[in-house]
């Protein structure tokens, strides 16, 4: 599906997205949800799935701090106070410390707690207001919806794409 250019393209590939992630962790086996991946098998940080999803969670969060700041017009840090575009592997692995250890259950609740609040943001939005590029100071050259894309459909295709390569894995290492 191409990239969403209007609220309820925005708010409907979101959901699919989100739903397509959680359905395939759904139908994985226990084995797989549960397992320990140390060389690599997720991305060069992760080790487990709750891993990933914890990933998304906090970029939900960090992305609701930013609209918080930058709606009550001030200019949040982003994408952190210490950390660059350029530095963002130490954000990320920032987050994978803060929740190393978390059970894929906890993610899961957690990631569908953010997710709903980060959709209820969009809801409040006209098109105009998400999709017009410097309509917000804080959002810099591009536009709000352009965040929120970053934060939710987009994310979570790549959480699926991270994850997909475990089932044929661990089904290789079966043979």
């Amino acid at each position: 599906m191409p990239r969403p250019t209007n609220k309820q393209e925005l708010l409907g590939l979101a959901e699919i997205n989100f739903n397509k992630l959680l359905d395939f962790i759904n139908a994985l086996s226990d084995e797989i949800k549960n397992g320990v991946y140390e060389n690599d098998e997720l991305n060069d940080r992760d080790k487990t799935v709750g891993d990933v999803i914890c990933h998304l969670h906090e970029w939900h969060l960090m992305m609701e701090n930013w609209y918080k700041i930058g709606m009550s017009g001030q200019k949040p840090a982003i994408p952190a106070k210490d950390i660059t575009w350029q530095t963002l592997p130490v954000l990320n692995r920032r987050i994978y410390e803060q929740y190393k250890g978390t059970a894929l259950e906890q993610a899961i609740a957690l990631l569908k707690k953010s997710h709903k609040d980060i959709m209820g943001i969009i809801e409040k939005h006209t098109d105009e207001e998400l999709f017009t590029k410097k309509k917000y100071a804080w959002t810099g050259t591009t536009s709000l919806g352009s965040y929120l894309i970053s934060a939710t459909s987009s994310h979570y295709d790549w959480g699926l794409k991270t994850i997909k390569p475990l089932r044929k894995l661990v089904e290789m290492k079966r043979k």
